[in-house]
Formats: C-alpha cells, sequence, structure tokens
C-alpha cells in the first residue's frame, strides 16, 4: 500500500477522532482506513491508537508520529504547488476562519464577490473567535483582530477600522456621561475578550497610551453579544464602528469621549510560517485587501 495514503489517511483520522470519519472525509471505506493504520503500526513496531469501544485516542508514539506527518503531508503539498505555480486560475479548497462578527458579514461578502470569479475555488469558513491551531486544523488563512504576539505566524494587515465608545441613550441618562477616560471607572463596562488586551481600554494621549481597567456587568468573546447588551441599557461598549456604526446612525447607541482618539483595531490576516503561499491563498488575501480596506471603518451590521 502507498505509505503516503497511509499517512494521510491517519492524519484524517487522528483529526476526525474516528476511523469512520476520517474515511467518509477521503471517500474510502472504513475498513480500507482501518488497513491502512494497521500497515503503518506494523511498519513502526508501535500502536498509534488506544482504541476501544466508545473512544479512539493517540497514543504518545501516535500523537509524535502525527506531527512528524503533517509536516512531511504539507511539505509534499508545498511542493506539487510549487511544481504548478504558473497555472494561470488558482483551484481547489481554501479552508479560512474567522471571527464571528466580520466572518459573517464582511468575510463571507467579500468571499461571495471572490466566488464569482474564480469559478474553480471552494471555500470553507470557519467562524471562532481565536485562530487556533492553523496547522493541525487545516486552516489556510485566519482572520485576526488586534496585536498580533504570536511570532511563529506570518501575518499581513488588510485593513484598519476606528474604535468608539458608546451607550445608549437610556443608559446614559441614568447613570451620566462620562467626561474622560477615568470616569470609566464607575461606569459598567461591556468587555469584548475578543479585542485585546482583556479589560483594559486605551486611549492615545500626549504622554502615550493611557490604560484604564473596567469591569462590568457583560463579558463575551464575541461582540454582537455586548452590542445587544449596550443597546439594551447595560453598560458602555468599545466597538469597532463596522459593528455599531450603524446603530449610532439610528441613535441606538451614542459616541461617548470623542474628545479621547482610541488606537484602531487593525484586522490581520495569519497563515502559518511557510516558504511558498498557495496561489488561491495569494489571491484572496490580494482581494480581501482592496475589498477590505474601504468598507472595515465605515459599513456596520444590519
Amino acid at each position: 500500500m502507498d505509505k503516503l495514503m497511509s499517512m494521510t489517511v491517519f492524519v484524517r483520522v487522528a483529526r476526525a477522532g474516528s476511523f469512520a470519519a476520517g474515511a467518509r472525509e477521503l471517500g474510502i471505506s472504513r475498513a480500507m482506513a482501518t488497513k491502512h493504520i494497521m500497515q503503518l503500526e506494523g511498519a513502526l513496531g508501535s500502536r498509534l491508537f488506544n482504541r476501544t469501544t466508545r473512544s479512539l485516542n493517540l497514543t504518545d508514539v501516535g500523537a509524535s508520529y502525527l506531527e512528524r506527518c503533517q509536516q512531511v503531508l504539507l511539505d509534499i503539498e508545498e511542493m506539487e504547488a510549487a511544481v504548478t505555480q504558473l497555472q494561470t486560475e488558482p483551484r481547489g479548497v481554501l479552508k479560512i476562519s474567522a471571527p464571528p462578527v466580520i466572518g459573517a458579514t464582511h468575510i463571507t461578502r467579500a468571499v461571495v464577490e471572490f466566488l464569482k470569479i474564480y469559478k474553480d475555488i471552494k471555500i470553507d469558513i470557519v467562524l471562532q473567535s481565536s485562530p487556533g491551531d492553523l496547522i493541525d486544523e487545516g486552516i489556510d488563512i485566519a482572520i485576526f483582530l488586534g496585536n498580533l504576539d504570536d511570532t511563529s505566524m506570518v501575518a499581513r494587515k488588510l485593513a484598519t477600522s476606528p474604535l468608539v465608545v458608546c451607550a445608549s441613550p437610556s443608559y446614559l441618562e441614568k447613570y451620566g456621561v462620562p467626561k474622560t477616560p477615568e470616569d470609566l471607572i464607575n461606569h459598567s463596562c461591556l468587555v469584548n475578550w475578543a479585542i485585546p488586551p482583556r479589560h483594559k481600554w486605551q486611549f492615545k494621549t500626549e504622554s502615550g497610551l493611557k490604560t484604564i481597567d473596567v469591569s462590568g456587568r457583560v463579558q463575551t468573546n464575541a461582540a454582537h453579544s455586548i452590542r445587544i447588551a449596550a443597546i439594551n441599557g447595560l453598560g458602555l461598549v468599545m466597538l469597532p464602528t463596522y459593528i455599531v456604526g450603524g446603530d449610532i446612525e439610528k441613535g441606538l447607541l451614542k459616541v461617548v469621549l470623542e474628545n479621547y482618539t482610541l488606537p484602531p483595531l487593525d484586522i490581520h490576516a495569519v497563515y502559518p510560517h511557510r516558504k511558498y503561499l498557495s496561489t488561491k491563498a495569494r489571491k484572496f488575501l490580494d482581494f480581501l485587501q482592496e475589498w477590505l480596506e474601504p468598507r472595515a471603518g465605515k459599513e456596520s451590521v444590519e
């Protein structure tokens, strides 16, 4: 049997957590998947999985072998992509992850327009608050909001969106309008964990950044949740204009602290540190940057 195919089967089974699911992803039978794994175990002289009737878990040897197999298969994929780099039309499946709000709105709209141009590409979109393990999850591009600290990733800045502090008119009428950043300490500030640093709102001053520790009655890792809470009078929020712009225009939210500048929210695309970026990924990044730049600071969730 083809060892590379066996390695591919092993990686799919390990990621899926079952022989049946891994086999289904590859379009082969469960019996064939089992045969591939048994061949690998025979060649290695060691079990790759601990099997029970209810679970399938990697052994220590299996976990180590999985990491090596993923790298080998990735290297082969990059080598084959490099050989076919001269093809004029990109093709294949592109897997993208993005935070829920911007993923379900801006990124999805960009994907729709992109797919109208490139007929041979398919795109899988995963909505999650953090990029996750790109290699382990097979993600080609992850959309990331805020400052990047992980130097193991390659990043490309796509756009920026202004941040604003705002609250509902009912909240401001009941609790007062903050006049300075320090006033926020006495207010209910609804915290979005997805915008780092957590529990800290930063404002630009002549002497540098002023950081205010905030807290409130609602905390979440999804911006849409605290947007709804703010509209319903539970506190102040600091969110990008692409999320709350429409609410501000409709009078559902009112901007405060307008004399204090907040550092804008950077929107990055991150991808695994590779020498070669596939044609389909590069085409999408170019398209997304051009599509996103004029919209990130203006459009809002509808």
